[in-house]
């Protein structure tokens, strides 16, 4: 077997001898500049969505929308810090002291907010920041209802590596948990929530 391995890799090095790869020039002239505006709140909309997440354009109350999404009784987990009027008349409980596994699993959903969004990718970044909590209430629950402001939003992803702090706890998300087999059979809700709406506050 090392033989005909060894022959084989001297084909491949001999082939390549005579016709040796052209070097490639990668262009590093994209903007990493941060944002003086807000990015494109449209096209942030449209990528979410391609991602199978469901979009929420809210004007009023965030509290309001969140009761839209949530089954009749159902309870939502909610970060120590979150802002009173996300949470008005709703059945809440606040991860202070933390909930166990099993707690966060029984939640109808977990409210959180966000560190950046992403218009290019669709992607939202968290980063255990004001109203996000720690990793683990993202990941557990089965519906993570996820608020994002429209001063949150930049175009292009150097533009969100440039908004964050790399040394904080950084966790992407591009539509709810997915994986597929082999066979491209696609399975929703494996490594976290099934469900992913995003409230995108104008």
């Amino acid at each position: 077997m090392d033989d005909a391995r060894s022959i084989v890799l001297d084909r491949i090095r001999q082939a390549l001898a005579g016709a040796p790869p052209a070097p490639v020039t990668v262009p590093r002239d994209y903007d990493h500049a941060r944002m003086d505006g807000r990015g494109d709140v449209e096209r942030f909309a449209e990528t979410v969505g391609e991602y199978r997440a469901r979009v929420h354009r809210v004007t009023g109350a965030v509290a309001a929308t969140v009761a839209t999404l949530l089954p009749a009784g159902g309870r939502v987990v909610v970060p120590s810090d979150v802002p009173a009027e996300w949470i008005e008349c709703l059945d809440v409980v606040r991860d202070s002291p933390p909930l166990s596994n099993a707690e966060l699993d029984a939640a109808a959903a977990v409210l959180t907010g966000c560190a950046v969004g992403i218009a290019a990718t669709g992607t939202i970044v968290l980063d255990a920041g004001a109203a996000q909590g720690r990793r683990a209430l993202t990941l557990i629950p089965d519906h993570h209802i996820c608020v994002v402001f429209g001063r949150q939003i930049v175009d292009t992803v150097p533009q969100g590596f440039a908004a964050l702090d790399p040394s904080r706890p950084l966790t992407f998300i591009s539509g709810p948990s997915a994986t597929s087999d082999i066979e491209l059979n696609r399975v929703e809700g494996v490594h976290g929530p099934r469900t992913l709406d995003v409230l995108i506050v104008d």
